[in-house]
């Protein structure tokens, strides 16, 4: 099997697995199952850190379903390899060349040296961040749900925001909407959330290097779009929203502020809400929309097409504008093969997500709830493994919510991993055809 296979094999087997476990009685609330399909559509959300669920995980599962849903989002935001090479590292097996190059591929690196170092970098820089995370969220959880139930909640929302998963444990399906004014609870889920979504390769390189000069052009080009994206966002959503009554018209002014900060962050693929999305301006609809399917960074516990992506096709775009013959970034110019995947995995995105919202909206015909604009948005969070959602999951056919299962899964692997997967490749073409003139445009 090539590595992009053990991958997604490593992920399916894990949902899998998961799914199973999540479907007996006992980790249930009721000590009823509920249900395979509930307990699949569940396993794949925490697997691919995506947040969407088709039933109420904080009322539908018991401490036990809990348990192992926070075990899956961990396993989800770390990655298959890198678990697998933490046991082998307890187990004192030696990492084979075979192992390194799934972490290669798992990790998008382009070396093979250091692969065991980054994962012990990998472990630690997320075992210290979600730490520091929960303590924090401790602060406002504690006093309000008592020493035990308020520790729990600090722990797996730490963890289910820096996996950018956004799957909470309070209940009826509110997220943290109860705590717009809360300072403590809204700073700390959106630096775990950025740091997340950042990526292990950038947050290593920043600890590392410190320095803005010494920073590689991959770090600064993340940290540079992420926060064009996150101010950008921050400063469109205040205004649109600042006199909707259905988000944030009834809020002072710096708690309007603080809750655009939040609904520009929690698109980086995180999924927690802090106002009604079903309430947003059209505008805001939209914008959502867009973050969404952009996503967080390479390398990263977040989706989307990925930040570089981004920023690559409109480095190239920029280009062609001016007339150059390569798009430059950094005083560094961009090889092509990177503008060809960054091509590649925006069509494949987009062709995805655009299909499954066609057969959804097909299968949904009749149900009221389901506009093409709301099963869009269901579609694209599934696909960027964000997470939002305007509560129409669980309103929806098996057949939909397996669509958006495939969704969930595609977005986690990456479109280009998954079609190299299942794509039989052939070897580096050694003809050459002459060129053909093709109008575009």
């Amino acid at each position: 099997m090539k590595p992009v296979q053990k991958i997604v094999l490593g992920f399916f087997l894990a949902i899998l697995i998961g799914g199973l476990l999540l479907s007996l009685p006992i980790c249930s609330s009721t000590g009823k199952s509920v249900g395979l399909l509930n307990g699949m559509f569940t396993a794949t959300t925490s697997v691919c850190v995506t947040g969407l669920v088709s039933v109420d995980t904080g009322t539908a599962y018991s401490h036990i379903g809990h348990f192992i849903i926070l075990c899956l989002i961990q396993l989800g935001g770390l990655g298959f390899m890198t678990a697998v090479t933490v046991v082998f590292m307890m187990i004192r097996k030696r990492i084979t060349l075979k192992e390194r190059m799934l972490i290669r591929e798992a990790m998008n690196q382009d070396s093979l040296q250091g692969m065991v170092r980054l994962i012990q970098s990998v472990v630690c820089i997320t075992i210290l961040i979600e730490t520091l995370g929960a303590v924090c969220l401790s602060f406002s959880f504690v006093p309000k749900f008592g020493l035990k139930t308020g520790l729990f909640y600090s722990i797996f929302i730490s963890i289910s925001a820096f996996c950018n998963a956004g799957i909470d444990p309070l209940g009826n399906f509110q997220s943290i909407t109860g705590y717009t004014d809360d300072v403590v609870v809204n700073l700390t889920i959106m630096a775990l959330i950025i740091l997340g979504g950042l990526g292990f390769t950038v947050i290593r390189d920043v600890w590392k290097n410190k320095r803005w000069k010494r920073f590689s052009i991959h770090t600064k080009l993340v940290i540079g779009m992420t926060a064009a994206l996150v101010l950008g966002g921050t400063v469109l959503f205040s205004a649109m929203e600042w006199n909707t009554p259905a988000t944030m018209a009834a809020m002072p002014a710096g708690e309007k502020i603080m809750a655009g900060a939040f609904q520009s962050v929690t698109t980086r693929t995180a999924g927690f809400n802090s106002i009604d999305q079903n309430g947003l301006y059209g505008g805001s609809f939209l914008l959502t929309i867009i973050l969404m399917f952009i996503g967080a960074a390479p390398g990263s516990t977040g989706g989307g097409i990925k930040v570089t992506t981004f920023a690559i096709l409109l480095l190239v775009t920029a280009a062609i504008v001016r007339g150059r013959q390569e798009a430059v970034v950094g005083k560094r110019s961009i090889a092509k093969d990177l503008v060809r995947s960054a091509a590649a995995i925006t069509v494949l995105a987009m062709m995805l997500v655009l299909a499954a919202t066609f057969i959804i909206c097909i299968i949904e015909e009749g149900n009221p709830a389901a506009s093409m604009e709301v099963i869009l948005y269901e579609c694209v969070s599934a696909f960027g493994t964000v997470g939002l959602s305007c509560g129409l999951t669980p309103q929806l056919a098996p057949l939909s919510k397996l669509l958006l299962m495939f969704l969930m899964f595609c977005g986690r692997v990456g479109p280009l991993t998954f079609s190299m997967a299942l794509a039989n490749r052939k070897k580096k073409d050694t003809i050459h055809y002459p060129e053909g003139r093709i109008m575009v445009g």
